[in-house]
């Protein structure tokens, strides 16, 4: 993921969540920043568990928007 599909990637989420904020678990800007902590710390797991060849511990543009998507609905 490049630099540009990371910003396209992150105006799609702001677009889903002004079209469908009934989805959306965490509808505060407090609890949004609380799930992205929570989920960066989750997100290896979801690595592990989904087969994905992915190491958290060298982020790059594809795990930075694998947080905030999970971020939208981890509680």
């Amino acid at each position: 993921m490049t630099r540009k599909d990371f910003i396209e990637a992150v105006e799609s989420l702001r677009t889903d969540y002004n079209k469908n904020p009934e989805i959306w678990e965490n509808k505060t800007i407090n609890d949004f920043l609380e799930a992205i902590a929570r989920y960066t710390d989750d997100i290896q797991g979801y690595y592990d568990n989904t087969g994905q060849n992915v190491d958290a511990n060298k982020p790059d543009w594809k795990i930075f928007i694998d947080i905030l998507k999970g971020a939208s609905i981890y509680e």
